[in-house]
Protein backbone atom coordinates (compact mmCIF):
# COMPACT_ATOMS: atom_id res chain seq x y z
CA UNK A 1 0.00 0.00 0.00
CA UNK A 2 2.85 2.39 1.06
CA UNK A 3 4.59 1.60 -2.32
CA UNK A 4 1.43 2.39 -4.13
CA UNK A 5 1.02 5.96 -2.59
CA UNK A 6 4.54 6.93 -3.15
CA UNK A 7 4.56 5.59 -6.46
CA UNK A 8 1.34 7.50 -7.00
CA UNK A 9 3.18 10.57 -5.53
CA UNK A 10 5.83 10.55 -7.69
CA UNK A 11 3.44 10.11 -10.64
CA UNK A 12 1.54 13.01 -9.97
CA UNK A 13 4.95 14.94 -9.36
CA UNK A 14 5.85 14.34 -12.78
CA UNK A 15 2.79 15.62 -14.02
CA UNK A 16 2.93 18.96 -12.23
CA UNK A 17 6.26 19.50 -13.08
CA UNK A 18 5.21 18.77 -16.98
CA UNK A 19 1.94 21.03 -17.02
CA UNK A 20 4.21 23.54 -15.26
CA UNK A 21 6.51 23.03 -17.74
CA UNK A 22 4.14 23.56 -20.74
CA UNK A 23 2.35 26.30 -18.88
CA UNK A 24 5.19 28.15 -18.31
CA UNK A 25 6.11 31.36 -20.56
CA UNK A 26 9.03 33.64 -19.91
CA UNK A 27 8.05 37.29 -21.65
CA UNK A 28 11.36 39.61 -21.98
CA UNK A 29 11.84 43.18 -20.80
CA UNK A 30 11.42 44.39 -24.45
CA UNK A 31 8.33 42.05 -25.41
CA UNK A 32 4.48 41.81 -24.46
CA UNK A 33 2.79 38.52 -24.28
CA UNK A 34 -0.71 38.68 -26.46
CA UNK A 35 -2.64 35.30 -25.26
CA UNK A 36 -5.62 33.79 -27.16
CA UNK A 37 -7.90 31.24 -25.39
CA UNK A 38 -9.80 28.99 -28.01
CA UNK A 39 -9.03 31.62 -30.67
CA UNK A 40 -10.40 34.59 -28.75
CA UNK A 41 -8.07 37.64 -27.52
CA UNK A 42 -7.14 37.52 -24.06
CA UNK A 43 -7.77 41.43 -22.71
CA UNK A 44 -5.16 41.17 -20.25
CA UNK A 45 -1.88 41.69 -21.98
CA UNK A 46 0.91 39.64 -20.22
CA UNK A 47 3.86 42.12 -18.86
CA UNK A 48 7.95 41.11 -18.84
CA UNK A 49 8.62 38.40 -16.72
CA UNK A 50 6.82 34.88 -15.33
CA UNK A 51 3.76 34.27 -17.62
CA UNK A 52 1.48 30.83 -17.02
CA UNK A 53 -1.12 29.75 -19.43
CA UNK A 54 -3.31 26.62 -19.94
CA UNK A 55 -1.76 23.97 -21.78
CA UNK A 56 -3.44 22.82 -25.09
CA UNK A 57 -6.05 25.80 -24.36
CA UNK A 58 -4.49 29.30 -24.36
CA UNK A 59 -2.07 30.53 -27.25
CA UNK A 60 0.49 32.94 -26.70
CA UNK A 61 2.42 35.69 -29.14
CA UNK A 62 5.25 37.96 -28.19
CA UNK A 63 5.33 41.25 -29.24
CA UNK A 64 8.47 42.95 -29.73
CA UNK A 65 8.41 46.34 -28.44
CA UNK A 66 11.59 47.90 -29.45
CA UNK A 67 12.58 49.98 -32.00
CA UNK A 68 12.52 48.76 -35.55
CA UNK A 69 14.84 49.73 -38.28
CA UNK A 70 13.34 48.69 -41.79
CA UNK A 71 15.36 49.94 -44.59
CA UNK A 72 12.95 51.00 -47.99
CA UNK A 73 14.16 49.57 -51.16
CA UNK A 74 15.30 52.53 -53.74
CA UNK A 75 12.17 53.95 -55.79
CA UNK A 76 12.67 54.89 -59.18
CA UNK A 77 10.10 57.64 -60.18
CA UNK A 78 9.97 61.46 -61.97
CA UNK A 79 10.13 64.40 -60.28
CA UNK A 80 7.66 67.51 -60.83
CA UNK A 81 10.20 69.36 -62.86
CA UNK A 82 10.81 65.98 -64.91
CA UNK A 83 14.04 64.30 -63.42
CA UNK A 84 14.47 60.36 -63.24
CA UNK A 85 15.26 59.66 -59.93
CA UNK A 86 16.23 56.66 -57.40
CA UNK A 87 15.30 57.17 -53.62
CA UNK A 88 16.03 55.10 -51.17
CA UNK A 89 14.59 55.76 -47.40
CA UNK A 90 15.04 54.30 -43.97
CA UNK A 91 11.94 53.82 -41.51
CA UNK A 92 12.05 53.79 -37.56
CA UNK A 93 8.78 52.69 -36.13
CA UNK A 94 7.29 50.65 -33.16
CA UNK A 95 4.98 48.89 -31.66
CA UNK A 96 2.52 50.36 -29.06
CA UNK A 97 -0.51 48.59 -29.00
CA UNK A 98 0.46 45.14 -28.75
CA UNK A 99 -3.16 43.55 -29.63
CA UNK A 100 -3.86 45.45 -32.97
CA UNK A 101 -0.25 45.15 -34.11
CA UNK A 102 -1.55 41.10 -33.99
CA UNK A 103 -5.53 41.37 -34.61
CA UNK A 104 -5.72 44.11 -37.28
CA UNK A 105 -2.89 43.43 -39.34
CA UNK A 106 -1.52 39.96 -40.80
CA UNK A 107 2.31 41.37 -40.71
CA UNK A 108 2.98 44.67 -39.62
CA UNK A 109 6.49 44.50 -40.19
CA UNK A 110 5.26 43.76 -44.27
CA UNK A 111 2.68 46.59 -44.01
CA UNK A 112 5.22 49.37 -43.06
CA UNK A 113 7.52 48.64 -45.53
CA UNK A 114 5.05 48.66 -48.54
CA UNK A 115 3.19 51.76 -47.26
CA UNK A 116 6.33 53.35 -46.85
CA UNK A 117 7.69 52.32 -50.49
CA UNK A 118 4.50 53.85 -51.69
CA UNK A 119 4.59 57.15 -50.41
CA UNK A 120 8.25 57.53 -51.01
CA UNK A 121 7.14 56.86 -55.00
CA UNK A 122 4.35 59.58 -53.88
CA UNK A 123 6.60 62.18 -52.55
CA UNK A 124 9.45 61.93 -55.34
CA UNK A 125 5.80 62.69 -58.23
CA UNK A 126 5.03 66.00 -55.57
CA UNK A 127 9.20 67.47 -55.25
CA UNK A 128 11.32 69.21 -57.22
CA UNK A 129 14.85 68.19 -57.72
CA UNK A 130 15.82 70.75 -55.70
CA UNK A 131 13.83 69.80 -53.07
CA UNK A 132 15.25 66.46 -52.91
CA UNK A 133 18.55 67.63 -52.49
CA UNK A 134 18.00 70.65 -50.05
CA UNK A 135 15.21 70.24 -48.32
CA UNK A 136 14.42 66.92 -46.95
CA UNK A 137 13.50 68.05 -43.57
CA UNK A 138 10.15 68.98 -45.24
CA UNK A 139 10.14 66.05 -47.54
CA UNK A 140 10.98 63.46 -44.22
CA UNK A 141 8.06 65.01 -42.42
CA UNK A 142 5.37 64.95 -45.22
CA UNK A 143 6.92 61.31 -45.76
CA UNK A 144 6.27 59.88 -41.83
CA UNK A 145 3.01 61.74 -41.97
CA UNK A 146 1.96 59.61 -44.96
CA UNK A 147 2.90 56.31 -43.44
CA UNK A 148 1.94 57.33 -40.01
CA UNK A 149 -1.45 57.99 -40.93
CA UNK A 150 -2.64 54.27 -41.66
CA UNK A 151 -0.32 52.80 -39.40
CA UNK A 152 -1.91 54.12 -36.24
CA UNK A 153 -4.60 51.36 -37.09
CA UNK A 154 -2.32 48.95 -36.59
CA UNK A 155 -1.13 49.72 -34.08
CA UNK A 156 2.46 51.09 -34.71
CA UNK A 157 3.97 54.36 -34.46
CA UNK A 158 6.22 56.18 -36.75
CA UNK A 159 9.03 57.12 -35.10
CA UNK A 160 11.08 58.88 -37.65
CA UNK A 161 11.94 58.49 -41.62
CA UNK A 162 15.13 59.81 -43.00
CA UNK A 163 15.89 60.31 -47.07
CA UNK A 164 19.50 58.27 -47.68
CA UNK A 165 20.73 59.07 -50.73
CA UNK A 166 18.97 60.32 -54.41
CA UNK A 167 20.78 58.68 -57.11
CA UNK A 168 20.81 61.07 -60.15
CA UNK A 169 21.56 59.87 -64.28
CA UNK A 170 24.94 60.88 -65.20
CA UNK A 171 23.94 63.90 -67.11
CA UNK A 172 21.98 65.62 -64.79
CA UNK A 173 25.55 65.11 -62.33
CA UNK A 174 27.71 66.52 -65.29
CA UNK A 175 24.96 69.76 -65.83
CA UNK A 176 24.91 70.27 -62.28
CA UNK A 177 28.30 70.34 -61.64
CA UNK A 178 29.04 72.94 -64.22
CA UNK A 179 26.43 74.99 -62.71
CA UNK A 180 27.91 74.94 -59.54
CA UNK A 181 31.25 75.65 -61.31
CA UNK A 182 29.89 78.71 -62.73
CA UNK A 183 28.25 79.93 -59.35
CA UNK A 184 31.55 79.73 -57.92
CA UNK A 185 33.66 81.44 -61.04
CA UNK A 186 30.82 84.55 -60.71
CA UNK A 187 31.55 84.96 -56.92
CA UNK A 188 34.98 84.33 -57.37
CA UNK A 189 35.22 86.94 -60.36
CA UNK A 190 32.70 89.54 -57.91
CA UNK A 191 35.39 88.98 -54.74
CA UNK A 192 38.46 90.13 -56.69
CA UNK A 193 36.11 93.02 -58.14
CA UNK A 194 35.62 94.25 -54.74
CA UNK A 195 39.05 93.52 -53.51
CA UNK A 196 40.27 95.54 -56.55
CA UNK A 197 38.02 98.70 -55.58
CA UNK A 198 38.88 98.18 -51.98
CA UNK A 199 42.98 98.00 -53.23
CA UNK A 200 42.17 101.28 -55.32
CA UNK A 201 40.38 103.29 -52.55
CA UNK A 202 43.91 102.29 -50.37
CA UNK A 203 46.56 103.03 -52.98
CA UNK A 204 44.34 106.21 -53.47
CA UNK A 205 44.93 107.04 -50.20
CA UNK A 206 48.29 106.21 -50.11
CA UNK A 207 49.53 107.91 -53.18
CA UNK A 208 48.00 111.48 -51.35
CA UNK A 209 50.28 110.84 -48.46
CA UNK A 210 53.19 110.35 -50.34
CA UNK A 211 52.73 113.45 -52.61
CA UNK A 212 52.65 115.41 -49.23
CA UNK A 213 55.36 113.74 -48.17
CA UNK A 214 58.04 112.47 -50.79
CA UNK A 215 60.34 110.83 -48.10
CA UNK A 216 57.68 108.32 -47.85
CA UNK A 217 58.21 107.05 -51.11
CA UNK A 218 61.95 106.46 -50.73
CA UNK A 219 61.05 104.58 -47.33
CA UNK A 220 58.61 102.40 -49.75
CA UNK A 221 61.51 101.90 -52.18
CA UNK A 222 63.73 100.78 -49.33
CA UNK A 223 61.08 98.63 -47.69
CA UNK A 224 60.62 97.16 -51.18
CA UNK A 225 64.66 96.07 -51.29
CA UNK A 226 64.33 94.53 -48.07
CA UNK A 227 61.36 92.13 -48.58
CA UNK A 228 62.78 91.30 -52.01
CA UNK A 229 66.59 90.76 -50.90
CA UNK A 230 64.74 88.08 -48.04
CA UNK A 231 64.50 85.46 -50.38
CA UNK A 232 68.26 85.69 -51.50
CA UNK A 233 67.50 86.16 -55.52
CA UNK A 234 70.71 86.65 -57.42
CA UNK A 235 69.32 89.53 -59.55
CA UNK A 236 67.18 91.93 -58.06
CA UNK A 237 64.92 93.90 -61.01
CA UNK A 238 63.96 97.03 -59.21
CA UNK A 239 61.93 100.12 -60.48
CA UNK A 240 63.09 103.30 -59.73
CA UNK A 241 60.28 106.21 -59.96
CA UNK A 242 60.14 109.10 -61.84
CA UNK A 243 59.20 111.04 -58.42
CA UNK A 244 62.61 109.59 -56.48
CA UNK A 245 64.58 111.64 -58.79
CA UNK A 246 62.23 114.74 -58.63
CA UNK A 247 62.96 114.43 -54.97
CA UNK A 248 66.16 114.21 -54.93
CA UNK A 249 66.40 116.73 -57.13
CA UNK A 250 64.58 118.97 -55.23
CA UNK A 251 66.92 117.83 -52.33
CA UNK A 252 69.93 118.19 -53.76
CA UNK A 253 71.82 121.89 -53.08
CA UNK A 254 72.57 123.97 -56.39
CA UNK A 255 76.12 123.86 -58.40
CA UNK A 256 78.27 126.94 -56.86
CA UNK A 257 79.14 129.03 -60.32
CA UNK A 258 83.31 130.66 -60.27
CA UNK A 259 82.42 134.28 -60.64
CA UNK A 260 86.07 135.03 -63.11
CA UNK A 261 84.50 132.21 -65.01
CA UNK A 262 83.26 132.68 -68.71
CA UNK A 263 81.28 130.67 -70.76
CA UNK A 264 83.21 128.99 -73.16
CA UNK A 265 82.83 129.69 -76.63
CA UNK A 266 81.61 127.40 -78.84
CA UNK A 267 83.76 126.27 -81.15
CA UNK A 268 82.69 126.17 -85.06
CA UNK A 269 82.89 122.70 -86.16
CA UNK A 270 85.40 123.05 -89.61
CA UNK A 271 83.86 123.36 -92.77
CA UNK A 272 83.78 119.92 -94.51
CA UNK A 273 86.21 119.75 -97.40
CA UNK A 274 86.17 117.28 -100.77
CA UNK A 275 89.30 116.18 -101.87
CA UNK A 276 88.01 114.58 -104.96
CA UNK A 277 87.24 117.90 -106.74
CA UNK A 278 90.29 120.37 -106.99
CA UNK A 279 89.67 124.36 -106.50
CA UNK A 280 89.30 125.64 -110.11
CA UNK A 281 90.20 129.13 -110.80
CA UNK A 282 89.31 131.76 -113.91
CA UNK A 283 91.65 132.07 -116.76
CA UNK A 284 92.39 135.33 -117.48
CA UNK A 285 94.46 135.80 -120.65
CA UNK A 286 97.06 138.13 -121.25
CA UNK A 287 96.37 141.24 -123.77
CA UNK A 288 97.78 140.94 -127.14
CA UNK A 289 98.91 143.45 -129.56
CA UNK A 290 95.94 143.45 -131.03
CA UNK A 291 93.75 145.15 -128.17
CA UNK A 292 91.83 143.27 -125.60
CA UNK A 293 90.50 140.24 -126.52
CA UNK A 294 86.83 138.99 -126.71
CA UNK A 295 86.80 137.44 -122.88
CA UNK A 296 87.63 140.71 -122.24
CA UNK A 297 85.02 142.39 -123.64
CA UNK A 298 82.64 139.86 -122.34
CA UNK A 299 83.63 140.96 -118.58
CA UNK A 300 82.79 139.64 -115.19
CA UNK A 301 79.93 137.31 -116.57
CA UNK A 302 82.50 135.52 -119.25
CA UNK A 303 84.70 134.91 -116.91
CA UNK A 304 82.06 133.43 -114.19
CA UNK A 305 81.39 130.68 -117.13
CA UNK A 306 78.05 132.76 -118.68
CA UNK A 307 77.22 133.81 -122.37
CA UNK A 308 78.73 137.22 -123.11
CA UNK A 309 76.30 139.91 -122.72
CA UNK A 310 76.66 141.03 -126.99
CA UNK A 311 77.03 137.62 -128.36
CA UNK A 312 80.50 136.56 -128.01
CA UNK A 313 81.67 133.53 -129.28
CA UNK A 314 80.97 131.68 -125.54
CA UNK A 315 82.17 131.33 -122.34
CA UNK A 316 85.57 130.61 -121.56
CA UNK A 317 85.98 127.22 -119.45
CA UNK A 318 87.97 127.83 -115.65
CA UNK A 319 90.61 125.39 -115.72
CA UNK A 320 92.48 123.85 -112.29
CA UNK A 321 94.65 126.08 -109.79
CA UNK A 322 98.63 124.86 -110.27
CA UNK A 323 100.35 123.81 -107.48
CA UNK A 324 100.66 126.34 -104.75
CA UNK A 325 98.85 129.12 -106.59
CA UNK A 326 96.33 131.03 -104.45
CA UNK A 327 92.76 130.01 -104.86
Amino acid sequence: MVEQLLTAAIAAGVGIVIYMGAAARVVKQYERGVVFRFGRLRDEIRPPGFAAIVPGIDRMRKVNMQIVTLPVPAQEGITRDNVTVRVDAVVYFKVVDPANAIVAVEDYRFAVSQMAQTSLRSIIGKSDLDDLLSNREMLNQGLELMIDSPAVGWGVQIDRVEIKDVSLPETMKRSMARQAEADRERRARVINADAELQASHKLAQAAAVMSDQPAALQLRLLQTVVAVAAEKNSTLVLPFPVELLRFLERAAPPAATPPDSDAAAPVPAPAPTSEAAPALEPVVPAPGPEGPSPTDRAGPAAVNGSPPADGGDGPVLPRPAADGAPG
